[in-house]
């Protein structure tokens, strides 16, 4: 595509960031793979500090949807927090 704002043409903002969500998701799945199984630490190190600039793209997208209203994120309500304490505890 040699017209930068084709994209812009064909995608709304909406879909753009969509779709920078997903591939941010995508991209953090494989940092955090190759960081748990690097035998190098050197390159483990390199991996998570990857790892946590992706984790910050991919939150700045999210609070940019969030804002806009594109990512509704449901309250969890105190009964249901109160529940999910009381299994998570019982467990050794």
């Amino acid at each position: 595509m040699t017209d930068p704002n084709a994209c812009a043409r064909i995608m709304g903002t909406r879909e753009i960031l969509e779709d920078a969500l997903m591939s941010q998701k995508h991209i953090t799945e494989g940092y955090n793979t190759f960081a748990g199984e690097c035998v190098n630490e050197q390159l483990r190190h390199a991996f998570l500090n990857i790892l946590d600039d992706e984790h910050t793209i991919q939150a700045d997208v999210f609070c940019t949807m969030q804002s806009n209203g594109w990512y509704a994120v449901e309250s969890a309500q105190p009964q249901k927090i109160q529940q999910a304490r009381q299994k998570f505890s019982q467990q050794p």
